[in-house]
């Protein structure tokens, strides 16, 4: 009596149809082409306007009675925040207070027209600053003329390479760069500011570095010409800011001293020398009174050698600002087109370099107070431009007498939220992989400087990526008791295989880098699989290996020759290969390269369960007892014998191949 049948649910394989000639011969760029052109057609004017000034989307739904005041207190709140940020941060890039001041006035306006969110603020940060003070400080004296000019041609520079960027779409470059490499990245970064304020505190000089060894040695040499005075003073204004900003974040009421703690900290310091005029306690000098004057950047000669550091400060701008320009836009319900964002920054950064400022990009901590205070749209940037600007007409003589350590302890309040130690330690709990990248980052940038150590991080980011898309992870698949499901034996250990038979699921797409390591395991579970687990008709030996193809998403053709000499290999040792599940365009690239037809259509099977069964019902045919039990049928034994083994013989035959629905009973 013949086996009972089985239901196999039918595989649609892809059909042959004649190509029109013109897209046969299309390409990927006319493709590409093509959906811009339709996309292009279905904007409206409307869009357009909003595309080209994204400030329109919140200028039409702006709820004057609403909204002003709220804008109002919090652009307040943000300019006085910035004031003395700016002035700081530009003396942590090599520059003179001024041109802080600069770089937080007209970016500002530009970013409020042409940039999409509504709560990021720009201008001056910490890191961005040290960058340039690292790379131009190799150049030249900052002392010199030049070096100011650089600056501002370094900001021409990040701007247009922004514009690019996000004309071209290529902010997602970016996403290549793990968040370990970021996090170890800033903190050794944040330490390496801090060190570089400790001559403000110490009242000596020190070398200028972005490697932890040398300001070390600098510090330790000059011990004895400490300074006791800039070190209390600076000491008394961090507590102060430190002081302040923990209230602010731990009690909404308070929130103001967080944005206030800066200003609070220069005018403590301003106060204290003005009464007491000492001597030992350096002050920022006589700053320029009034706007900006237009003017275009110059010494175009030193371009190329700025180009590393352009590119580096632009992931930097992507990183910091795209980053938080999104997760505001996500908490306060609207799209933020990471592209457009690009645009924006860039362009506030080219029209920054016509008005002698130095990169600026978003900030994490003033945009965190911004939205704090509820900032609903760009009029909160357009409050802390006016005042900006209005620091610049009418109180920069009040700036004179400001002490430089007061400025350095603004930077190092700012940047000790940047050591984010609590990210190593959720990385050592969660990933050691990432942890250790956090590790490597973290002490190249630390003891290799900033470049490097950024080359460093994103090089072996880049690694990991290539090492886990070489090696994918492979599973072998059993079936869980009583269903028709096949899962990971390793995850689910009560999981049964069956003799005769190997279930492989590739979780990944498969190409040329790893399909060497693909056939290495296949190989491998050939012949070692656990046998403690399996059911069925025993055999000897692998008679099916089943590949279950769900999580591939590609294919390329050289893992489609790979897996047809895989084929080849398999036939020769009698295994017959069945594929599960393939998607479509996987299925048209395999079956445009003859594996399909190589393989046979009718081992090509919508589900797992689908193909075991069949290849369960071989497996039973090979089995020996049958054969067996045939020879004592034809040897002539009794009658009685002959007819107890037919009858059970067929009713073997009438057993349904797959295991019934329920646990099996021990």
């Amino acid at each position: 009596m013949p086996n009972r049948p089985i239901k196999v649910l039918p595989l649609q394989h892809p059909v042959d149809k004649p190509t029109p000639p013109s897209s046969s011969s299309s390409t990927f760029a006319f493709r590409a082409a093509a959906e811009f052109w339709e996309r292009t057609k279905r904007r409206t004017w409307i869009d357009w306007i909003e595309l080209a000034f994204p400030c329109c989307r919140w200028i039409s739904t702006y709820k004057g009675r609403e909204y002003f005041q709220i804008d109002l207190m919090a652009g307040i709140t943000v300019g006085v925040m910035l004031v003395p940020q700016a002035m700081s941060y530009a003396k942590l890039a090599g520059l003179p207070p001024i041109y802080g001041l600069y770089s937080g006035f007209v970016p500002i306006f530009v970013y409020v027209i042409f940039g999409s969110s509504r709560q990021l603020a720009i201008g001056p940060v910490a890191l961005v600053s040290l960058l340039v003070s690292n790379v131009l400080g190799k150049i030249v004296d900052s002392s010199d003329a030049l070096y100011t000019e650089l600056a501002i041609l370094l900001t021409l520079m990040v701007g247009v390479l922004e514009c690019i960027l996000g004309i071209l779409r290529l902010g997602w470059l970016i996403r290549f760069i793990s968040h370990s490499v970021i996090s170890g990245f800033t903190t050794a970064s944040a330490i390496v500011i801090g060190l570089s304020q400790a001559k403000y505190y110490l009242g000596y000089d020190i070398v200028r570095s972005s490697k932890i060894i040398p300001l070390m040695k600098s510090i330790i040499a000059g011990a004895d010409k400490f300074s006791w005075p800039p070190f209390v003073m600076g000491s008394v204004v961090l507590a102060i800011l430190l002081v302040m900003k923990h209230l602010g974040k731990t009690r909404k009421s308070l929130r103001i001293l967080r944005a206030a703690g800066p200003l609070t900290g220069v005018i403590i310091g301003t106060l204290f020398v003005k009464i007491f005029h000492p001597s030992s306690i350096s002050v920022v000098g006589e700053i320029p009174q009034g706007l900006p004057k237009f003017s275009i950047p110059k010494d175009l000669s030193y371009v190329v050698s700025l180009i590393p550091t352009a590119f580096l400060i632009t992931g930097v701008a992507i990183l910091e600002s795209v980053g938080i320009a999104k997760a505001l836009a996500a908490k306060n319900g609207y799209y933020l087109d990471s592209n457009q964002e690009l645009v924006g920054l860039g362009l506030a950064n080219i029209c920054g370099s016509f008005f002698s400022a130095y990169p600026t990009t978003g900030s994490f901590s003033r945009s965190a107070v911004n939205h704090e205070s509820g900032a609903k749209s760009g009029i909160a940037g357009i409050v802390t431009g006016i005042i900006m600007g209005c620091a610049l007409l009418f109180l920069t003589p009040l700036f004179t007498d400001i002490p430089q350590c007061g400025l350095a302890a603004i930077v190092i309040s700012a940047v000790i939220g940047l050591v984010d130690y609590d990210e190593a330690m959720f990385l050592w709990r969660v990933d050691k992989k990432d942890f250790r990248l956090w590790i490597i980052t973290f002490s190249s940038t630390l003891f290799l400087g900033i470049e490097i150590g950024v080359l460093i991080g994103v090089g072996v980011s880049l690694a990991f990526v290539i090492h886990e898309s070489a090696n994918p992870h492979i599973a072998v698949l059993g079936r869980l008791p009583g269903t028709t499901v096949y899962r990971n034996v390793q995850q689910y250990p009560e999981a049964y295989t069956y003799h005769g038979i190997v279930i492989v699921r590739i979780d990944s797409p498969i190409y040329f880098a790893n399909i060497s390591y693909i056939k290495d395991r296949l190989r491998e579970y050939e012949t070692a699989v656990d046998k403690s687990v399996r059911r069925g008709p025993e055999v000897e030996r692998i008679h099916f290996v089943i590949i279950e193809m769900a999580p591939v998403t590609y294919i390329d053709s050289s893992a489609a020759q790979a897996l047809k000499d895989l084929y080849q290999e398999y036939k020769s040792r009698d295994i017959q290969v069945a594929i599960s599940n393939p998607n479509r365009e996987v299925l048209q690239t395999i079956s445009k390269s003859g594996l399909v037809d190589l393989i046979g259509k009718e081992w090509y099977f919508v589900r797992v369960h689908d193909a075991v069964q069949v290849c369960l019902q071989h497996v039973q045919s090979l089995n020996e007892s049958p054969r067996k039990v045939n020879s004592l049928l034809e040897s002539g034994k009794p009658s009685f014998l002959k007819h107890f083994l037919g009858s059970q013989l067929e009713e073997g035959q009438r057993t349904d191949l797959e295991e019934p629905l329920l646990p099996r009973k021990p």
